[in-house]
């Protein structure tokens, strides 16, 4: 029997999203009555039939899958360009929760949480960095408070097969203010320049998942030449 752990950020309005990227606009556009009268159906009685919503957002809000078009630029393969069986594979889940906001991840500590789970990687796992920021995602402090991700830990894992990667976080990388701090901007990301690997962000429910043992879902919606798209990532764990 299988479980299923849904892994994604809920999609409104006033939910928390990357400083200075907009929150989805999301309206009503034709009502079940409009929808009725429109058609002419209202007049014979079927007053009450379908409505349908008017949704506006950024390729970077909820949870999302990052292209190398986010940085390569217009010419490069945006989410269409992501091999599907890189979408669905075996998950494993590396515990960074010990970790101080602003901290960076490191090839040796990626070993490490490998080492303290018992698991050795291999080619198209999908691997998520648990930082615990899923757990105050409707927070302010969420656009702050996580660590992240290494240029030198992300090619880490993609020398090891690695090309799907994650984390709980607003963004793959440490935040902003520690980039600044630190003088280390986007290095994870900058990645994408030279390497075809792609991230998640802004996951949840990651401390309700095993270390590994799992399937790992997260297709996305297929945008054309998009930097980014918005991903429904599910969990399958045979119990």
């Amino acid at each position: 029997m299988s479980r299923l752990v849904d892994l994604s950020m809920p999609v409104h309005p006033g939910m928390m999203t990357f400083p200075r990227v907009p929150p989805p606009d999301m309206r009503i556009h034709e009502t079940w009555e409009e929808f009725a009268e429109r058609i002419g159906a209202a007049e014979h009685g079927a007053t009450w039939l379908t409505a349908s919503y008017m949704i506006s957002q950024n390729d970077h809000v909820g949870t999302h899958v990052d292209a190398v078009k986010h940085l390569r630029g217009p010419d490069a393969p945006g989410v269409e360009g992501i091999p599907l069986e890189y979408c669905y594979s075996d998950g494993v889940v590396l515990d960074f929760t010990h970790k101080e906001s602003g901290s960076r991840i490191f090839p040796d500590e990626i070993d490490e949480a490998l080492e303290k789970i018992g698991y050795t990687l291999k080619e198209r796992d999908i691997v998520l960095m648990h930082t615990g920021a899923g757990a105050y995602q409707d927070e302010e402090r969420y656009r702050t408070d996580h660590c992240g991700m290494t240029a030198e830990a992300t090619r880490h894992l993609i020398a090891q097969g690695v090309r799907m990667m994650g984390v709980d976080a607003i963004t793959f990388d440490p935040p902003v203010w520690a980039m600044f701090e630190q003088k280390h901007f986007w290095e994870a990301h900058l990645v994408m320049m030279d390497e075809d690997y792609w991230h998640l962000e802004n996951m949840t429910n990651l401390d309700k998942l095993p270390p590994h043992g799992f399937k790992l879902s997260v297709f996305p919606i297929k945008w054309m030449g998009t930097t980014a798209a918005p991903v429904r990532a599910v969990a399958i764990i045979d119990d």
